[in-house]
């Protein structure tokens, strides 16, 4: 899967590069599976260098040693022409010159005489593997002909030298891939975990093992304490925002006593009326911080809850009537955590209140096999690409100043997405057919999975 999705990034990136037409970029299944990997690349180069070392050692030795070679073969037929010639009227003495270069020389030797006559052989006949012939002249007058070759065995195997040489490269190419491997798994190690930091998995740490020497051994070292450090600062900065937004609600508490006495005691409405509103709203404020931090923290509590009481929960707390909410699915039951589930529904009422023009209705159906949570607001709709960048973090829709006047941070939304993905749902918006947008979120009926958490590009930066 890796390896695929890694494929489809460089294709893309190539085909924006060259336009998509270059033939250089059109590689095939092979050219895909060596760029994938670094072991693979080097591999393939050692195995290409083993190569032309072997051409160029080979060339050199064919240039220094051919003429010698050559030479020697020379003298050995001019040596063993003229000890014939001298012995050719012995044929005792003739015979034994023939053994014994067929000894010392480990070769199989045959003797005719100048009208093709065989006089003596020491071994099989000679045909094409004849190492030499000679000769044998005495005063300008041919008396006959001798021919050595190799040995019956090794006739043949002519290719055995060459066989020797590529079973040597195959071999050193093969300790050649233990090599590259050895020299490319540290870095694909890295690779991985600085993948699975960039995810958000600030735990995770490198595992060297036996490959930790060296340089390889320093950098693991380094970029575990990295993580380690962010891992801390991010636990601090979650807890003191913890800590900061409860440590908030005892001032907002009292702010709110004294715009009750200031009140009672015949203030100005309009200014104690305008002092509450900025109290509610940091107060809701407060209560999205503490909802991202505990899923920060992933400090869910899941239990059984019944959607319909969620939903009614919802438009009472925020002042709506029972009559907006509309149930289109039998079973409403469900497994998640109340508080952040209630603070996602009136995240969606608060934004159909403040930026669609009030909420038209408030209805729990079924949607992609998931039981979801919709709001539909009497605005005008959803502009081209607001699908998706509503639910981005400080995204405000600026209508004449509106948004500013409401007090809208651009976080309720991007609260409402985070909460969806840790109970295994998803965000939506969409336009009506006949006005105005629907803006929800689905959930998984059976709860959120141990492992669920937000992906890091959906955090909100608190």
């Amino acid at each position: 899967m890796r390896r695929k999705e890694w494929e489809q990034r460089h294709r893309h990136r190539q085909e924006r590069y060259h336009g998509g037409h270059h033939p250089r970029w059109r590689m095939s299944r092979l050219g895909w599976f060596i760029r994938a990997r670094l072991h693979r690349r080097l591999f393939l180069w050692f195995g290409v260098s083993i190569f032309i070392t072997g051409l160029v050692v080979g060339t050199v030795m064919s240039l220094v040693g051919g003429p010698g070679w050559r030479q020697e073969v020379e003298r050995v037929r001019t040596f063993v022409g003229n000890r014939l010639a001298e012995a050719w009227d012995d044929p005792a003495r003739r015979d034994a010159i023939v053994h014994s270069v067929a000894r010392d020389l480990d070769v199989d030797v045959e003797l005719r005489d100048a009208s093709g006559a065989l006089l003596v052989r020491t071994g099989p006949p000679c045909h094409a593997h004849a190492a030499f012939s000679a000769q044998v002249e005495r005063e300008g007058v041919r008396l006959g002909t001798v021919r050595a070759c190799h040995g019956h065995t090794r006739a043949r195997q002519p290719w055995r030298g060459p066989m020797v040489l590529v079973l040597a490269g195959a071999s050193l190419w093969m300790a050649s891939g233990w090599l590259a491997r050895r020299l490319s798994r540290p870095l694909e190690t890295l690779a991985r975990a600085a993948q699975e930091l960039g995810k958000g998995k600030l735990d995770t740490r490198v595992q060297m093992g036996r490959h930790a020497t060296g340089e390889m051994s320093v950098l693991a070292d380094a970029f575990n304490e990295m993580a380690a450090r962010i891992e801390r600062q991010m636990a601090d900065q979650r807890e003191l925002l913890a800590a900061v937004s409860h440590e908030l609600r005892t001032p907002l508490a009292h702010l709110r006593v004294l715009v009750e006495l200031m009140r009672d005691a015949g203030g100005s409405d309009h200014t104690a009326d305008q002092m509450e509103r900025e109290v509610v709203e940091l107060d809701a404020l407060v209560g999205e911080l503490l909802a991202s931090s505990r899923l920060d923290f992933g400090q869910l509590t899941p239990r059984e809850l019944d959607g319909k009481d969620l939903g009614a929960r919802a438009l009472e707390r925020t002042g709506l009537p029972a009559e907006a909410l509309a149930v289109e699915v039998s079973d409403t039951k469900l497994v998640g955590d109340a508080t952040l589930l209630g603070r996602a529904l009136a995240n969606l009422l608060d934004n159909a209140r403040k930026h669609g023009q009030g909420v038209e209705s408030l209805s729990l159906l079924e949607r992609d096999g998931q039981l979801a949570f919709c709001v539909d607001d009497r605005g005008p709709g959803l502009s081209p690409g607001e699908e998706t960048r509503i639910f981005e973090p400080f995204y405000r829709k600026d209508r004449g100043g509106e948004a500013r006047e409401a007090g809208s941070l651009g976080l309720g939304l991007a609260l409402v997405q985070r909460i969806a993905r840790a109970h295994g749902g998803e965000t939506f918006a969409e336009n009506r057919p006949g006005g105005g947008a629907r803006v929800g979120f689905t959930l998984r009926r059976e709860g959120p999975s141990p492992n669920e958490a937000p992906p890091a590009s959906a955090r909100s930066p608190t």
